[in-house]
């Protein structure tokens, strides 16, 4: 059952099969993630979406070469395998994850949606079935989180503690702010935006480190809501 606290907030609906699905692109940002870079791409190419309406952009601003040449490895791959997907480099590091994203969104038009993952995320396979239809119904919202779920809580007392500091926020936090009406900020990650939303607050701004509660605030202070889904995880 999908939560819903908001009575105007309408229920998702799936798509008659006579309908095309929005066209999503999605960014997955990251720097010298040697050990989880080859997963991400591979979780988020195994999304059940309609080949031809996403787009996958890998933001390596790596400078490790291993870890440039595992993504290279992945990229080739899943392009051998029909998906739509690139490995973008620059050449500077301004603006550091907040500029990336900013810089590779202005280079693709038609994509309504726009889905962000750090590389420590896992995405479940229907992540996009679950998360676009609460956009596509309700013009009104900017972006939807999902909530965090924890692989290796038990590996030791600080990831434990981590755990429980992370749970309070996205369990607690997230979830009573956006039950009460009122703001909570995107995390970053595991979640998707509306490009106009995005476009109409300004875009992502690197002038400060938390580039995500940032750009929040300036779409909530415009008018766009958000949603928080805390039965749709990603690990």
């Amino acid at each position: 059952m999908y939560p819903q606290t908001d009575p105007a907030l309408k229920y998702p609906q799936r798509w008659k099969r006579s309908t095309k699905p929005p066209r999503v692109l999605v960014q997955l940002p990251m720097f010298n993630e040697c050990a989880v870079c080859q997963q991400v791409i591979d979780r988020v190419c195994e999304m059940h979406w309609p080949e031809k309406r996403v787009y996958v952009q890998v933001l390596d601003d790596s400078t490790d070469q291993m870890t440039r040449n595992l993504v290279d490895e992945k990229v080739l791959e899943w392009k051998e395998r029909g998906r739509k997907i690139e490995a973008i480099r620059r050449t500077n590091r301004e603006g550091y994850k907040a500029g990336a994203m900013k810089e590779a969104m202005g280079s693709v038009e038609g994509c309504d949606y726009i889905a962000v993952f750090d590389a420590d995320f896992q995405p479940s396979k229907d992540f996009l079935l679950q998360t676009i239809p609460y956009l596509e119904g309700n013009p009104e919202v900017g972006y939807v989180q999902t909530r965090w779920t924890f692989l290796n809580p038990n590996e030791s007392y600080l990831t434990k503690a981590q755990e429980i500091s992370l749970n309070f926020h996205v369990k607690c936090e997230q979830y009573v702010h956006f039950a009460s009406g009122s703001f909570f900020n995107f995390n970053g990650t595991a979640g998707v935006w509306r490009r106009e939303c995005i476009k109409s607050a300004g875009g992502w701004d690197a002038r400060t480190t938390v580039e995500d509660m940032d750009l929040s605030l300036r779409a909530y202070i415009k008018g766009w809501k958000a949603v928080f889904l805390k039965d749709v995880t990603c690990d």
